[in-house]
């Protein structure tokens, strides 16, 4: 049975201010954290969209180390940029704050020191990585050194980017500090955990059996962490940039951005409403929902909840609808290769046009796998759907009432039964919208108002006034009345997901002249949106074709950061192929039991990004490999595959796994890996390679 809320708080994940956002952030986010916040807004419910920066943790300090200023010249630079560009798109934030701003650290040093003196932390004594020369703690990312997997001398503490295995800082081979090439040594240093596994019984039964109307990839995510058992996590960093730990003896600890960030949504909370912020984050009827992309969803479900419970006073999430991840041109988006569209650059690119992107964006939302942007498709989508069915309907009916009435609504006589239909097709549709949009299936939601924009169209070339007008302009009257009315309908519902266009449209049908403008509710019950004797404005176009020229640009654009990268990727291959590795022996390499086998079974190793675990027939026996290839090969494309097998590797355990050999890889110039395999008929498993 659902519940019965007062008000609805939405918050949005807090992007890094280390740089702008891309249209990735927009699909997995805001956009649709956007439409329903303006869906209930229009409903006339209650709610607040709260947004802002995430400015503490690891890369903005890098980024700040990088471009030789200060952390806080960073966040200051891109959390304006970041502003903008929301601002620009029409995201509609109540608030959009930041984690450096003097209420969030305090807030966030309030709520630590709340679970600390309720005991709600475990301290624990650890043996960490000191820079002597910088006089500081080392960040995982703040050391390299040489991968043990596959001797990458570049790794970093917490993961190597060639093999895609997850390390400890502890594993790398000769690990030195990126801060000044010292080699580091081991001091003890104490943190402070937030012991995940005691919450772990009532989060099993929160989720697991009283939200199971949560999406799938967000309730499969969380059970499968539930499932393995939660450990405690740090609640702290030795680091110099963010919120100080506010307890004796915690000189030169920071809180983890982990714990830092989330907090950003109740002190944004915070600043908005001074008086009544409790009433959002404390009231039982008061609706929490969190809008996420999937990298988020343990933090969002699991981590902050248990925050929120140890503290003892906040309400839960009702819902987190993350998104899965969107690709751009086949090719994972990746800031660091220049492989995105950043929003600040489209807004400059395509001036007046924030509503094709929202649209597109929504047309392709990763609702429930990762899905596809292209621009070749957004031209599409731009040129043939809202130029061509929506656009062309507003300016056919702008078009005829101005060359038949002088712009004035003319009044409906006798309904067909066709009429009648469309009129009921019209609060269908409608109420199909608001359907969609209250089980958050944002691009469901938007193809039932394109239908509008179709129903549209197909009534006018059905009746044809134009042809009609001599013969039988009475009847043209009433056609005439139910286009504007089935125009002053998409008016309204627009809104939520076009906005710029909605504004346009009701200023065309003169809304602010109506005694009562139309609002939702009369979307869903009235057969007269628009009054008879109403003068409506001039016709301007709501949508422009986008030429070849544009899009071949933007294609352009994306050409030349891949050739800066494969430029890149051959230099830092060049690189590592020099010099030569330490000659051995031919009895060295006689020792290699190398054997061809085939790939049995494969799965994605849990919250591990880039392994996977698989079973492997060598000839010899059946066994487990793990291989770190997961972003280069869906599991169940590679089951039955011929793959080279390293088979007297030692056993070694990853995430709990224990591995039984290596499968021989190459990476390719894009840097995915491919199988080196034999292709040849007649092979069979356990043949030796000599």
């Amino acid at each position: 049975m659902d519940r019965q809320f007062k008000r609805t708080l939405i918050t949005t994940a807090l992007p890094y201010a280390n740089g702008p956002v891309h249209i990735g952030h927009l699909a997995g986010v805001y956009v649709p954290a956007d439409i329903y916040a303006r869906y209930l807004r229009l409903r006339g419910r209650d709610c607040l969209l709260i947004g802002g920066s995430d400015e503490h943790g690891v890369p903005i300090a890098l980024k700040a180390k990088a471009e030789g200023c200060t952390p806080q010249e960073v966040v200051d630079r891109y959390h304006e940029l970041i502003k903008r560009s929301f601002e620009g798109l029409g995201i509609s934030f109540d608030i959009y704050s930041r984690t450096t701003s003097d209420i969030h650290r305090r807030t966030a040093s309030e709520f630590f020191k709340t679970l600390y003196e309720k005991g709600e932390f475990v301290e624990q004594t650890s043996e960490q990585y000191y820079d002597e020369e910088a006089k500081q703690f080392l960040a995982d990312r703040y050391i390299i050194g040489t991968c043990p997997h596959c001797s990458n001398d570049r790794a970093y503490g917490d993961q190597c980017e060639a093999c895609g295995t997850s390390l400890n800082a502890t594993d790398l081979i000769d690990p030195r500090s990126t801060i000044s090439g010292s080699a580091p040594v081991l001091r003890e240093t104490k943190h402070w955990y937030l012991p995940l596994d005691k919450h772990e019984p009532f989060l099993k039964e929160w989720i697991l059996d009283g939200h199971k109307e949560w999406k799938s990839n967000v309730y499969g995510q969380c059970k499968s962490w539930l499932d393995m058992g939660l450990q405690p996590r740090a609640v702290s960093r030795d680091l110099d940039w963010g919120i100080p730990v506010p307890v004796e003896g915690a000189e030169g600890k920071v809180l983890y951005v982990w714990f830092d960030a989330p907090i950003g949504y109740i002190s944004n909370t915070k600043e908005l409403c001074p008086d009544s912020w409790e009433t959002w984050w404390k009231s039982e009827d008061t609706r929490l929902v969190h809008f996420i992309g999937k990298d988020n969803i343990v933090f969002h479900c699991i981590v902050f909840p248990a925050m929120l419970r140890a503290e003892g006073s906040f309400i839960l999430p009702d819902n987190v609808p993350a998104n899965e991840f969107l690709n751009l041109e086949g090719n994972k988006l990746s800031t660091s290769k220049n492989w995105a569209v950043w929003l600040n650059e489209y807004l400059e690119d395509f001036p007046a046009q924030q509503d094709t992107l929202r649209y597109v964006i929504t047309a392709n939302a990763p609702e429930t796998k990762d899905n596809d942007f292209t621009w070749r498709d957004f031209q599409a989508r731009n040129n043939n759907e809202l130029v061509a069915i929506y656009g062309n309907f507003i300016n056919r009916v702008m078009v005829l009432t101005e060359k038949y009435y002088k712009g004035v609504v003319p009044t409906p006589h006798e309904l067909t039964k066709e009429d009648q239909e469309v009129f009921a097709q019209i609060k269908e549709l409608t109420q199909k919208i608001e359907q969609s949009l209250e089980r958050y299936r944002f691009r469901e939601a938007q193809q039932e108002l394109m239908n509008i924009a179709r129903l549209g169209n197909k009534y006018l070339a059905d009746e044809e006034p134009w042809k009609l007008i001599k013969e039988d302009p009475t009847r043209v009257e009433t056609i005439m009345y139910i286009a504007l009315h089935i125009a002053t309908a998409l008016a309204v519902t627009s809104e939520p997901f076009l906005p710029f266009t909605s504004a346009k449209l009701k200023q065309m049908l003169n809304f602010a002249t109506m005694s009562k403008a139309p609002v939702w509710e009369d979307v869903l019950h009235s057969d007269s949106l628009i009054p008879s004797g109403h003068t409506i404005g001039k016709s301007v176009l709501l949508f422009e074709k986008i030429e070849d020229e544009a899009i071949q640009k933007q294609i352009d654009k994306l050409e030349n950061s891949k050739k800066a990268n494969q430029q890149a990727a051959a230099a830092n291959l060049a690189t590592a192929v020099t010099p030569q590795k330490e000659l051995i022996s031919y009895e060295d390499f006689a020792k290699m039991d190398i054997r061809i086998g085939t790939i049995l079974e494969a799965e994605k190793m849990p919250k591990a990004d880039k392994l996977l675990i698989l079973k492997v027939d060598t000839g010899l026996d059946q066994r487990t490999i793990v291989s770190g290839i997961a972003q280069s090969f869906d599991p169940k494309e590679i089951i039955g595959k011929k793959v080279t097998v390293l088979a007297n590797l030692a056993p070694r355990k990853l995430r709990g796994v224990e591995s039984h050999g290596m499968i021989l890889m190459i990476e390719n110039k894009e840097g995915k890996y491919v199988f080196l395999n034999p292709d040849a008929e007649g092979i069979a498993n356990g043949t030796e390679v000599k």
